[in-house]
């Protein structure tokens, strides 16, 4: 299952993404990681979630290198259950118009194999028009 958290940016995404991250952590058997864009309020995270920074990965400049990135993380480790990607749209090389591109790939290798995505855009869900919410949840 794919689940987009929209809203404007300052609205709280953030903050609501370690909630549930934290939440998953508890109710998972397999493995929770949470990607952010900086190294910036990892502490509220709790320990046993796997944090990783994008900022240490400056060469993914791309849709096609980002989801890479994530079949390269699962296939290091099929105990994962949960990805949180945390403000994609603050990559400087990801737009809006990759979205729809992107929660394809997202529903594909989800359904492949088995990981729920949860994924935080800075947009309202209007502006996300073009993408296809088959098989999304949508959170406000």
């Amino acid at each position: 299952m794919v689940n987009l958290l929209t809203g404007p940016k300052g609205s709280g995404k953030t903050q609501q993404m370690i909630d549930l991250a934290n939440q998953q952590a508890k109710a998972c058997n397999g493995n929770v990681v949470f990607i952010k864009n900086s190294h910036r309020d990892t502490s509220s995270v709790t320990f046993d979630i796997r944090v990783v920074c994008m900022d240490d990965y400056e060469a993914i400049t791309n849709i096609d290198e980002y989801i890479g990135f994530l079949y390269g993380m699962y296939s290091a480790n099929h105990d994962v259950e949960c990805i949180f990607i945390d403000g994609i749209l603050k990559r400087d090389h990801i737009k809006a118009e990759d979205m729809p591109k992107f929660v394809d790939r997202l529903k594909k290798i989800s359904s492949q194999c088995g990981i729920d995505f949860y994924v935080s855009i800075s947009a309202d869900k209007n502006q996300l028009s073009d993408v296809d919410l088959t098989d999304c949840k949508v959170l406000n």
